[in-house]
């Protein structure tokens, strides 16, 4: 057994263990030591059987595939993680990499794939489905493009409507911001009235989130 890949399957669908299991026990240098039927079971699973690598499912019972994985990921000895999974939102995907994921696959990857990715997240070379990949750059794409808008948007205010901007995004009132920045009420209310008219915006919040965007609050 030396050398050998030690694998925890964990997902809450009895027929996809079991194919898993046929699968990767089938394979050189892997063998599947467990299983769990959600992420509960698979924190003790891990204790009794010490894997390398935890194919993790990630809507199951108890405790989600995300949960279990930050708790693995969180030990002395930490098991890799690959979640396998039919859900591939943005919100997901960057949960389950946050947590300490080191491969997100889909359940519609070809055998040898998940294979490969076994023994790679193993090796230590993190892996994501092609699908995954193009999901990721496409949420930076459009994070790059709301950073831009917003810095371009707020590029249309004087120096000291920009200031009153950044001071409520920080949450300021009005005179909060008139103390902060010493002017008067009025002059303040007349910077904000000026800010949302030049922003097209409707609201103190949406020139929050502006400057979020901005990445300047």
């Amino acid at each position: 057994m030396a050398g050998v890949i030690r694998v925890l399957l964990v997902d809450d669908d009895a027929l996809v263990r079991a194919g898993l299991a046929m699968m990767l026990d089938g394979a050189a240098g892997i063998t599947v030591v467990g299983e769990a039927a959600d992420g509960q079971e698979a924190v003790a699973a891990a204790d009794a059987h010490a894997p390398d690598v935890v194919l993790m499912d990630l809507r199951m019972p108890r405790v989600d595939g995300i949960t279990a994985t930050r708790r693995l990921r969180a030990r002395a000895r930490p098991p890799e993680v690959i979640v396998l999974t039919t859900f591939d939102t943005d919100e997901n995907i960057v949960h389950a990499l946050r947590a300490g994921a080191g491969g997100f696959l889909l359940k519609d990857t070809p055998p040898p794939r998940i294979v490969e990715a076994v023994l790679r997240v193993a090796a230590g070379d993190p892996i994501l489905s092609p699908r995954v990949t193009r999901r990721l750059m496409e949420r930076t794409v459009a994070q790059s493009g709301a950073y831009e808008r917003a810095r371009a948007a707020l590029a249309a205010l004087t120096p000291r409507e920009h200031e009153v901007a950044l001071a409520i995004a920080r949450g300021g009132t009005n005179a909060d911001i008139a103390a902060e920045l010493a002017m008067g009420l009025t002059t303040v209310k007349a910077h904000v009235s000026s800010i949302l008219t030049k922003l097209r915006l409707d609201n103190r919040t949406q020139v929050a989130l502006l400057a979020h965007d901005a990445g300047l609050a």
